[in-house]
C-alpha cells in the first residue's frame, strides 16, 4: 500500500446516508485494503420515511452490483415515472414532471417550441399527452424501457419509491458482507490534532476509541462532526424556501393499486407528499410555520390520506440551506449533515449520491491537498445551488391568490441565477440545459407560458406541425396502452423472485 494512502475511514452515523457511503466505499476500494468502520447506535433514530427517488438511484445500485428485482422485493419498492404536481400553478391544476422527453426534436428545434406555436392556435392538448412517461403514469401503467427498442419504447426512464429503513438495512447487510465493520455505540467526544485541527479519533461513551485519517459525518441534522466539532458555517436559504417544518406518517393502502408516480399536492402554506409502496403509503406535509400552525398542518395531512394511519406522526424542524464547505479538514459531511432541501423534486438521496460520487472522485491521501478539497466543495455546492433554484422556481411561479403564503412566494425576490434562467424561458422559451429535469414541463405546468417560441418553427406549416403532433400523441397513447398496469408488473416480478429463491447470487 502506498505509504501516503488513507488506511482507515470512520463513518459516524448510519441510516440511508451512512450505509450508502459504506456500501460505495467498500465496493470501490475492496481490493485496496481500506478499513471502513461505521459507528451508529440503535437508540438513536433516523429521519427515514418512505423515500421517493430520481433515476440516478438505479446507477448507484448498478455500481454496487445489486440485482434490481431483489432490491424491489427487499425494500418494498414500487416504480416511479415522474411526479404529479397538484394545485401549484393554480388551485385545481395539475401537471407531471416526467422522467422522459416531450415528443422529440426536429431539425435541432426542441419539441416544446412546436407545441407553443400550436398552443397559440388552439390546436394542442396537454403537454402530458406528448410524453410516454407522463401518459403511462396517468394510466397507472409501467414496464421498463426497451434498451434496443424504438424511439418511444426506449425514450423514458424510471426511479423507485421504497422504504428508506429497509434500504438502509439492506445496505448494512451488503456492506458488512464486503468487509465494513459496524460498531454499536454513542459518540461521547472527539480528539483533534492541536496544530491542524484535523480529527484524530472519536471516543464512545463506553470509552472505546476509534482512530482514522478520514471521517464521514452522516449524523443528520445534528452535524456532530462538521458542525459541533469543526464549526463549519451554514448558509441559510430560508428567505427563499420558507417551509421549515414537516410531519410524516404512513397509512394503509386502500387497495392493491399502485400509482407509478409521486404526488406533491400544494396546500395553503406548503405541500403534501404521497409515496406509494407495496405495503403502505408514505405521507408527509411540508409547511411554513410562520403561515400555519402545527395543529392545522397535522389536520390537513390526516384529512388527506388514502387510509388509516399506521403510526404516530413524526415531526421535523429544519432550515433550508447547506454547509459552505461540505468537506472541512479531514471530515466530509454527507446527507442531512451537509445540508437540507425539501424533497419536492425527490433529490434527497440524489444529493447523498452526489457527495459519495465526488468523494470517490476526489478521494484524498493523508496529505489532504487543499486544491482537491476545494474542487470537491465547488462541485457539490454547484449541485446544491442548481437544485435549490429549481425548487424555488416551483414556489415563485404560481398564480394562486387564496393564501398569504402563495402571494408572498410569488412576489419574493429570487437568486439572480434563477431570475436570469426564468427570464430566458419566459421571453422566448429557451432552456438552460444545465438545469435540472424536464424544465419546460415544469415551467409550463406552473403556468409560465413563454411569450414567444423559436422562430425557426415557422418554416413548417401549421398543417404539418398539427399532423406531426397528432402522430406523436397517438403513438404515445398506443405505446402506453400496451404496458401492463404497474401493480400487475410488480406482482409478476415478485413471483419470478419467489421462483428463483436460492439461485440469486445477490441475496444477502
Amino acid at each position: 500500500m502506498n505509504p501516503n494512502a488513507i488506511k482507515n475511514v470512520v463513518i459516524v452515523g448510519g441510516g440511508t446516508a451512512g450505509w450508502m457511503m459504506a456500501a460505495a466505499l467498500s465496493t470501490q476500494f475492496k481490493e485496496s485494503g481500506l478499513n471502513i468502520i461505521l459507528l451508529e447506535s440503535e437508540t438513536i433514530g433516523t429521519v427515514g420515511v418512505g423515500e421517493s427517488t430520481i433515476p440516478h438511484i438505479r446507477d448507484f445500485n448498478k455500481f454496487l452490483g445489486i440485482d434490481e428485482n431483489f432490491f424491489i422485493e427487499q425494500t418494498k419498492a414500487t416504480f416511479k415515472l415522474g411526479i404529479v404536481f397538484k394545485n401549484w400553478g393554480n388551485l385545481g391544476d395539475d401537471y407531471i414532471h416526467p422522467f422522459g422527453p416531450l415528443g422529440h426534436d426536429i431539425s435541432g428545434i426542441e419539441f416544446h417550441h412546436f407545441w407553443l406555436r400550436m398552443q397559440r392556435e388552439g390546436k394542442v392538448s396537454s403537454l402530458d399527452d406528448y410524453s410516454l412517461a407522463s401518459k403511462a403514469a396517468r394510466m397507472g401503467r409501467f414496464t421498463p424501457p426497451e434498451v434496443d427498442g424504438g424511439f418511444l419504447e426506449s425514450s423514458y426512464n424510471y426511479a423507485f419509491h421504497f422504504d428508506a429503513a429497509l434500504y438502509a438495512r439492506y445496505l448494512r447487510k451488503f456492506s458488512e458482507a464486503t468487509g465494513v465493520v459496524r460498531v454499536e455505540g454513542i459518540l461521547d467526544h472527539v480528539t483533534q490534532d492541536e496544530s491542524s485541527g484535523f480529527i484524530k479519533s472519536v471516543i464512545l461513551q463506553s470509552g472505546q476509541e476509534i482512530n482514522g485519517e478520514l471521517f464521514i459525518d452522516c449524523t443528520g441534522f445534528k452535524g456532530v462532526l462538521i458542525d459541533k466539532v469543526l464549526q463549519t458555517p451554514f448558509e441559510d436559504w430560508s428567505r427563499w424556501l420558507l417551509c421549515d417544518k414537516a410531519i410524516a406518517i404512513p397509512c394503509e393502502k386502500p387497495d392493491a393499486t399502485v400509482t407509478p408516480y409521486t404526488q406533491a399536492t400544494a396546500h395553503k402554506a406548503g405541500w403534501q407528499w404521497r409515496i406509494p409502496l407495496q405495503h403502505r403509503t408514505g405521507n408527509g406535509h411540508v409547511y411554513a410555520s410562520q403561515f400555519m400552525s402545527d395543529d392545522e398542518a397535522a389536520s390537513i395531512l390526516l384529512n388527506n390520506m388514502d387510509g388509516a394511519a399506521l403510526a404516530e406522526p413524526k415531526s421535523f424542524t429544519f432550515t433550508a440551506g447547506q454547509r459552505k464547505q461540505n468537506w472541512e479538514k479531514n471530515c466530509v459531511a454527507i446527507g442531512l449533515a451537509s445540508g437540507f432541501l425539501e424533497p419536492l423534486e425527490s433529490t434527497s438521496i440524489y444529493l447523498i449520491q452526489v457527495g459519495i460520487q465526488k468523494l470517490i472522485e476526489f478521494f484524498p491521501n493523508i496529505n489532504f491537498a487543499a486544491e482537491n478539497t476545494a474542487e470537491f466543495n465547488r462541485q457539490v455546492n454547484a449541485e446544491y445551488l442548481r437544485i435549490r433554484d429549481f425548487i424555488i422556481m416551483h414556489y415563485r411561479e404560481n398564480n394562486r391568490t387564496d393564501s398569504e403564503f402563495w402571494q408572498h412566494c410569488r412576489n419574493m425576490s429570487i437568486p439572480d441565477s434563477l431570475a436570469e434562467r426564468q427570464e430566458l424561458f419566459s421571453t422566448c422559451g429557451h432552456i438552460d440545459h444545465k438545469q435540472y429535469g424536464v424544465y419546460a414541463s415544469v415551467c409550463i405546468g406552473q403556468g409560465m407560458v413563454p411569450k414567444s417560441y423559436d422562430f425557426k418553427v415557422d418554416k413548417f406549416s401549421s398543417t404539418d406541425i398539427e399532423k406531426y403532433l397528432s402522430t406523436i400523441r397517438n403513438e404515445i397513447l398506443s405505446a402506453a396502452n400496451k404496458m401492463p398496469f404497474a401493480q400487475d408488473y410488480i406482482v409478476s416480478l415478485l413471483a419470478k423472485n419467489s421462483a428463483s429463491i436460492g439461485k440469486n447470487s445477490h441475496e444477502l
